[in-house]
């Protein structure tokens, strides 16, 4: 991949508050390219990590790179605990892997879409499209709530794009046209 040709589509500019799902996540690329691109389009997105993450002697580190800790205890439910950071936030793009892993899998993980709804935030879709040189950003996506519906949305945006490592993307169900 020639890097200098990379393409970066915003089509508008990112609310305040959103969730940011990012298809393919093939490769360990991914998040330093995911890190340096946000300078380029001047908005700050962030990312969740485990509370431990967040302790001496990297917790400054992730922070300052746009870090939030969550606990992931088992008595703590991921979605509560991610949605609940939103209302303490003026801003906060949370920024999320669907996939869940480089490797290849065979469905999503589907978080996103719930931290959405109970956030009441819209989701931006984001494209790491290797195939065409592209990082792209949808426009704003509010979710109804019909998981069908959102979902078949969700797919129609993120149909022909690659990873970097294309042998790894998720296979995106066809159209159910």
């Amino acid at each position: 991949m020639d890097w200098s040709n990379l393409q970066i589509i915003v089509t508008e500019p990112l609310p305040a508050k959103c969730v940011v799902p990012v298809l393919h996540h093939t490769s360990n690329w991914d998040f330093p390219v995911g890190l340096s691109i946000r300078p380029i389009i001047e908005t700050d997105i962030h990312y969740v990590g485990k509370d431990s993450l967040f302790r001496w002697p990297y917790g400054k580190l992730f922070s300052a790179l746009g870090g939030v800790p969550v606990d992931r205890s088992k008595s703590n439910n991921f979605v509560d605990a991610v949605a609940a950071v939103f209302p303490r936030r003026e801003v906060f793009r949370l920024c999320l892997a669907p996939e869940g892993t480089r490797s290849k899998v065979d469905h999503l993980k589907t978080g996103f879409y719930y931290i959405a709804l109970q956030a009441k935030v819209p989701l931006v879709y984001c494209a790491f499209d290797w195939g065409h040189g592209e990082i792209r950003f949808s426009a704003p996506y509010w979710p109804t709530g019909d998981k069908e519906q959102d979902f078949e949305h969700f797919y129609d945006y993120f149909r022909g794009t690659e990873g970097y490592h294309p042998e790894l993307d998720f296979d995106i169900p066809p159209p159910k046209n």
